[in-house]
């Protein structure tokens, strides 16, 4: 790549006419050209382009055991749309997506770099499809043996039917065991107990409202006691937050190294949903029927919200939305998730991570602080900082090499001239041609089923 702007994604410093060398998948020069001196086999021409790291969505569902083929589909559209790198927060395709990153991983499948928990730890008779459900803390560490015998990377745990003392205990097993755990804060228990267990990451915003409630451990107590409901619960946390209490929360998180993933967008649009036609979205001719079944009934409970309900439902969008710049100045280190799934209508993968960002800049975070969410602060959780997340030299070579500068708005990580993942180099034409394919399998996937369903 040679005439390219370099952006560090650390100090927020802008290099221009840089040349960077890739050899396999590795970068192994970035600097002034010294008369080819590198021995880099790829050689681009970037003049006028930004270069950043490849960004990671970090909160991710790939999901659906029939909606295989729908969701591999979807592996090239990522990579068109930046995303290199995502971490999949377990599924009913648990089994399915280990063997996918492991595929990706040899080089043998066309993909973003996947992370992923592979099936969830929850309660018995959840909500969630396939997921490890445990009674006790015996179950709850048969199930973790066979976490260990998936080889996930993370462990992911939430709460619809497990009890906040077998939550606390999952989450200390799993640290014990060496392994990163994210999850969802469970209403019997306050957010400090769970961070003093060994939570790694909290995933999404809405759960940090709790730290500003006056009496957040007391109300979590009358939850685990029974005398009150989860939504009783998040009521009185919305109707006794005090900013100043909630940021000495948020300053605790920072001192225990905890992350949060805001996951912001599906918030604001089903905030929104009655001011947007999603119907001539352009996106969802890389979904399939199947894949977008969801979205309807989803969709039709939202608009059949009462004025009253809709309105709540975007005080609480932008009291979360206004949580984001606090933590940020609290030293919480922020990442970038969308919640893509099938289940998530309109939250389309690889573009949501995009329109998080922008909810990040709306929020008042800067576009240096944006971009650091999707690629720097997620090789830092993951323990990658030294392999990827900036562009070194003997950093793998994931790159995105942009038309307008991120630095300035951070919707130019929308104009996409190239994407390099793994040392691969994909120019636009390529790119386009990677979208127009998924968009023919998806189509073909659609008649397809239709024709078995004698339609």
């Amino acid at each position: 790549m040679r005439g390219v702007t370099v952006v560090d994604v650390e100090t927020g410093a802008l290099t221009e006419d840089r040349t960077i060398a890739i050899d396999d998948s590795l970068i192994v020069f970035v600097g002034e050209d010294a008369g080819n001196s590198h021995q880099g086999r790829i050689e681009i021409d970037g003049a006028g382009r930004y270069a950043i790291p490849g960004l990671w969505d970090i909160h991710v569902h790939i999901e659906g055991a029939d909606l295989v083929e729908d969701n591999l589909l979807l592996f090239p559209v990522y990579l068109a749309y930046g995303v290199t790198t995502v971490r999949d927060m377990a599924s009913d395709l648990g089994e399915q997506v280990l063997a996918w990153r492991d595929e990706i991983n040899r080089g043998d499948l066309l993909g973003p770099r996947i992370y992923t928990a592979g099936r969830k730890i929850e309660g018995v008779n959840s909500m969630w499809k396939d997921d490890l459900e445990v009674a006790d803390e015996a179950e709850m560490r048969v199930m973790m043996d066979r976490l260990d015998a998936y080889r996930v990377d993370f462990v992911k745990v939430t709460d619809n039917t497990l009890s906040a003392d077998l939550f606390l205990a999952t989450v200390r097993e799993a640290r014990t065991r060496g392994y990163r755990v994210s999850g969802h804060v469970p209403y019997g228990s306050s957010v400090e107990k769970l961070v003093t267990a060994g939570i790694s990451t909290i995933e999404h915003a809405s759960y940090m409202i709790r730290l500003g409630a006056e009496r957040e451990a007391e109300i979590a107590a009358s939850v685990r006691r029974g005398e009150l409901t989860r939504g009783d619960a998040q009521a009185q946390y919305n109707a006794s937050f005090v900013q100043e209490q909630a940021i000495s929360g948020y300053e605790m998180l920072a001192d225990r190294g905890v992350y949060v993933t805001p996951t912001l967008i599906q918030g604001q649009l089903s905030a929104y949903l009655d001011e947007t036609d999603h119907s001539q979205d352009e996106f969802q001719r890389y979904l399939t029927e199947a894949f977008m079944a969801p979205y309807g009934p989803r969709a039709t409970r939202i608009l059949n919200s009462s004025p009253a309900q809709r309105r709540t439902r975007r005080e609480n969008f932008h009291r979360i939305l206004d949580q984001v710049p606090a933590m940020h100045a609290a030293g919480v280190q922020l990442l970038g998730g969308s919640d893509s799934a099938p289940i998530a209508a309109f939250v389309y993968p690889g573009l949501a991570l995009h329109q998080e960002l922008q909810l990040f800049q709306q929020a008042g975070l800067s576009p240096l602080s944006a971009l650091q969410t999707v690629t720097l602060n997620g090789a830092e959780f993951v323990g990658e900082r030294d392999a990827v997340g900036t562009l070194d030299v003997g950093m793998l070579a994931s790159i995105v090499l942009l038309r307008e500068n991120p630095l300035e708005d951070i919707a130019a990580t929308l104009s996409i001239e190239v994407v390099v993942s793994r040392g691969d180099v994909f120019d636009r034409q390529t790119l386009d041609r990677m979208l127009d394919q998924a968009a023919t399998q998806a189509s073909a996937l659609d008649t397809a089923r239709r024709d078995l369903q004698g339609r």
